[in-house]
């Protein structure tokens, strides 16, 4: 049921951006900051799901999951909702008024959380800002809806799947529009070297989930009981930045 009222809250978005002005959302991107108390080399950015807030994402202790194997990262919550993806705003917000302020505090590494709905966000910002991060982590990413998924399947996943023309109304644009850029991640895979993908068993969205898998290599997902809430992300975060360690400590070991 939660998403189908998604589905038609997006329709909705959809039919109400074909007949008002693309103003872009009110007011900056709120953020709120959780520094680390041992030095401040990186930085862990979090966007939220259609429903968060500031103050759920703090309440979720998803920050100091990351701090907890990260001492030395600030975590940044960036309210980035649904309004900024409305009119189109969201990923050229998220950089200018997020992202780039950060890059002048001069962190070693930025990273992007994104839950749900941020798990879109921080697709389409790789899209449109491709480099600028130094990595991703999805949790239980929202990939537009069953229509195209079903698609997809039918075309044998999304390496063989063909986009089409962009001429089936606004809703059916940006679907395709999303899944044209992730196909682009099946022919350039250094993209997805750094992208982490994380869910739920019982996540109702987890029926997307294998039409995203074949574009990630094996030690990059990770599936846990659990559901479409913090809840589950919260120790999914934690336990993907320590792969995230161990891969590279297996590297540095390996040379």
């Amino acid at each position: 049921m939660r998403l189908i009222r998604w589905s038609l809250l997006l329709l909705a978005a959809s039919a109400l951006l074909a007949c008002v002005p693309r103003g872009k959302a009110d007011g900056p991107v709120p953020t709120a900051l959780l520094p680390s108390d041992q030095g401040s080399e990186r930085l862990v950015v979090v966007l939220p799901g259609r429903r968060d807030r500031l103050e759920s994402m703090r309440r979720s202790g998803v920050g100091e999951a990351i701090q907890r194997v990260w001492p030395d990262a600030d975590v940044l919550f960036a309210e980035l909702s649904m309004p900024y993806y409305l009119d189109r705003s969201a990923p050229q917000r998220l950089h200018d008024e997020v992202l780039m302020p950060a890059r002048r505090r001069a962190y070693k590494e930025i990273w992007l959380v994104g839950a749900s709905m941020g798990g879109m966000g921080a697709i389409l910002y790789e899209r449109d800002f491709p480099g600028q991060v130094d990595g991703i982590v999805l949790l239980a990413p929202y990939l537009a809806e069953r229509g195209i998924h079903e698609e997809i399947r039918a075309a044998g996943g999304v390496q063989q799947w063909e986009p089409g023309a962009r001429d089936k109304g606004p809703f059916d644009i940006w679907q395709r529009d999303l899944w044209r850029h992730l196909k682009t991640w099946s022919r350039e895979p250094e993209r997805t070297r750094d992208v982490w993908l994380a869910y739920g068993d019982g996540d109702y969205l987890r029926d997307s989930m294998p039409l995203l898998e074949p574009l990630l290599e094996d030690a990059q997902i990770h599936v846990a009981p659990g559901k479409h809430a913090w809840s589950t992300w919260t120790p999914l975060t934690e336990s993907v930045f320590r792969r995230i360690d161990a891969q590279r400590a297996s590297a540095t070991a390996a040379r």
